[in-house]
């Protein structure tokens, strides 16, 4: 028996018998290092900031600069706090990084857009491709790189705002948004996004938070335990583009309904298409969804040497998980360690990738008087 195997045993019952609220750490001031000046500058006119959130066990740091979570800490089993989101020590750290979308809000589409084109309305509509032949999490100027208002402020919660203007990278209507970060007592981060439209345009926000539960820069995630809600995902092209439907993951690489690690299967990587267009996992899993739009689970991964424990909740139809395929070193995060291949693991809620031209998935087409509204649930425990 492998380690891997024997891991997703272990924890398989672990994660079946429970777990436990995290004890309190020993010190309670603030677990980052990070400082609000270095994240203080002028871009286009406006200010950015570093914001620091705490509530119950949990503690996050965000800035307005792409909305970003730049940090989020958590205590281990041991009560040992520890910070599981990677990011950067300054504002020039996360402008600079190679991997652009540290922690960011995503929009106005998350995902990719085949060769940049969808029509709506019978008119063709034509977006920067960022992604090889095709458009990417909205752009090159998409939500990650733009300068968020400060709408609300307390020692739990950060509300944000963005007017993305009508043609903003390609997209039509004058799209208003707001997104909520809090942090209850309950050891949750909560993502609450609502957003308002003046002509029909494509929605889908997310947040692209990369997590290593063992800490960010301290290894791969390779032996992290996931399990994923989902019968069915997304099959793609060379190109990450989906090829038409679901399809089952009886039998595959790609079932994670039992919990298993996530590096359990990765040496079919020359084997399974899916695995090879990846490379490895960076897919779109379809979620089983008691009713449409309904909160429900989603996702858990554990980290079996801390115990930290991630549950995923949402209202979103879908789940895109990518394992870090893309890293790899060039990026020195907030620690001084370089983020190496397959050190994250991002877990994006989400509706369907290239949605506005394909009838096999949802409409995210959201029109005049209609209000999008979503929520995301991350609540974190230990298991011992």
């Amino acid at each position: 028996m492998n380690r891997t195997t024997f891991l997703s045993l272990v924890l398989g019952l672990a994660i079946a018998f429970g777990s436990c609220t995290p004890k309190q750490p020993a010190k309670t001031e603030n677990c980052f290092t990070l400082k609000s000046e270095d994240f203080q500058k002028i871009i286009n006119g406006k200010q950015t900031n570093l914001y620091f959130l705490k509530n119950g066990n949990i503690q996050a740091a965000i800035t307005n600069y792409g909305g970003r979570i730049v940090g989020l800490c958590t205590p281990d089993k041991t009560g040992k706090m520890g910070d599981i989101v990677l990011g950067f020590s300054s504002i020039d750290g996360h402008m600079k990084a190679k991997e652009v979308f540290h922690g960011a809000l995503i929009g106005r589409v998350g995902n990719r857009i085949a060769k940049g084109k969808f029509t709506l309305d019978g008119q063709e509509y034509t977006l920067p491709c960022n992604n090889g032949i095709n458009h990417l999490h909205g752009g090159p100027g998409g939500f990650h790189n733009v300068i968020w208002d400060v709408k609300a402020v307390s020692d739990s919660s950060i509300v944000l705002s963005y007017l993305s203007k009508d043609g903003e990278m390609g997209y039509p209507g004058n799209l208003s948004v707001e997104v909520q970060y809090l942090l209850d007592s309950k050891n949750k981060l909560v993502m609450s996004y609502k957003a308002t439209t003046d002509k029909s345009t494509p929605v889908n926000l997310t947040n692209h938070a990369f997590w290593n539960l063992a800490g960010e820069g301290n290894g791969t995630i390779n032996d992290h335990i996931l399990t994923i809600n989902a019968d069915n995902y997304t099959p793609v092209d060379s190109t990450l583009i989906p090829l038409s439907g679901n399809e089952p993951v009886d039998g595959t690489p790609f079932d994670f309904r039992k919990p298993k690690a996530i590096g359990t299967d990765l040496d079919q990587v020359e084997t399974n298409i899916q695995l090879k267009h990846g490379p490895g996992y960076d897919h779109n899993f379809a979620l089983n969804k008691p009713t449409t739009g309904e909160m429900s689970w989603a996702a858990t991964v554990v980290e079996p040497v801390s115990g930290r424990k991630m549950e995923i909740f949402t209202q979103e139809p879908a789940l895109q998980f990518y394992g870090g395929n893309f890293m790899d070193g060039s990026d020195t995060g907030k620690s001084g360690k370089p983020y190496k291949y397959r050190e994250a693991i991002a877990l994006e809620t989400q509706h369907f990738p290239d949605s506005p031209n394909n009838t096999n998935f949802p409409s995210i087409i959201l029109k005049p008087g209609e209000t999008y509204q979503t929520q995301s649930i991350y609540k974190f425990t230990i298991i011992h």
